[in-house]
């Protein structure tokens, strides 16, 4: 036990395990994604491209899942998350933060090459949307897979992980289609619903702050060990088989404020942070969630804070998903 947290560790992935109950999330509905944008991908060597680009596989992937998925620099820190599928054999989209979207573009950009791949900024040609509880719709190959997709109509409909065991889908559909059909859902309750997934979305104040691992992303779906090269994967893949880890993901909880890029002090030193707050998001019942990165040891002591080492403490919650045993 680690300061009041159950890490859970197993063999296999276990990608639909519900959240430990902190609160319940309070509703159902459809939350415009303003805060996300769309990477398009086209051509005959699109998922020959991008699979040497991130940290999982496109090659091999069909067109009945989405990918979770990291673009890392040379020295294997993030520079960008995707969720990423195949609209067709030769049309790859990237969902990602867009405050992040131009520049990762541009790095990205840089290494087409000769490859037949055409890469665009496609936001203004689509509309995402969060759909949660009753507002998700069934995808007939499994529903509670996460990652699994399925087309409706002219939208692509992604499982996502739960949050508080409510299920939790990404929508893309065309700009000019009508929204889904159910009530609206406030943006700021389902950038809740996102950190209590536990499933971290990369964002400015925190590129190149973390290899994938540090956000527990070979956890839940975000990194393949047996493909093929990609920017930083010697370093990703050192990290997991010779055990250096000292980072992981949390969720935590604060009575203060937060904000991706704060600092995390222990009690009893100040003189430099021993976690990020990777993202936050105000609580519906008071104070703030976030899924924080921070030194495995200064977890075990059971004591972070925010800002300084006598800063607002944070309550660890547990992980809503179970934990990779290291290789």
């Amino acid at each position: 036990m680690m300061g009041g947290m159950i890490i859970q560790r197993m063999n296999t992935k276990t990608q639909h395990l519900p959240a430990a109950s902190h609160e319940v999330f309070p509703s159902n509905g459809v939350a415009h994604l303003t805060h996300l944008g769309v990477i398009k991908i086209v051509g005959d060597d699109a998922a020959k491209f991008i699979h040497g680009q991130l940290t999982h596989d496109f090659s091999l992937l069909d067109l009945h899942t989405a990918r979770l998925a990291a673009f890392c620099s040379a020295k294997g820190r993030m520079q960008a998350s995707f969720i990423g599928f195949k609209r067709s054999g030769t049309e790859i989209l990237l969902v990602c933060s867009l405050d992040i979207l131009a520049p990762t573009l541009k790095r990205l950009s840089m290494f087409v090459m000769r490859a037949k791949a055409k890469l665009s900024d496609a936001s203004a040609e689509y509309a995402l949307y969060g759909l949660a509880g009753d507002a998700t719709k069934s995808i007939a190959t499994d529903d509670h897979s996460v990652w699994a997709k399925a087309e409706f109509d002219e939208c692509t409909v992604v499982n996502l992980y739960p949050a508080d065991a409510v299920p939790r889908q990404l929508c893309v559909g065309p700009a000019a289609s009508p929204a889904p059909q159910g009530q609206t859902l406030d943006l700021a309750q389902w950038l809740w619903s996102e950190v209590r997934s536990g499933v971290a979305t990369l964002s400015a104040p925190v590129v190149e702050a973390f290899v994938p691992q540090m956000l527990n992303y070979e956890s839940v779906g975000g990194v393949n060990f047996k493909k093929g090269c990609y920017p930083g994967q010697e370093i990703v893949a050192r990290s997991q088989f010779r055990g250096t880890l000292k980072r992981r993901a949390f969720v935590v909880h604060a009575d203060a404020p937060m904000a991706a890029g704060d600092a995390l002090f222990s009690a009893d030193d100040d003189s430099q942070p021993t976690g990020t707050v990777v993202q936050a998001a105000p609580a519906p019942r008071g104070g703030f969630d976030a899924i924080v990165s921070a030194q495995l040891a200064a977890v075990e002591k059971g004591s972070l804070h925010l800002g300084s080492s006598t800063g607002q403490p944070l309550q660890i919650l547990p992980l809503p998903y179970a934990l990779l045993d290291d290789i």
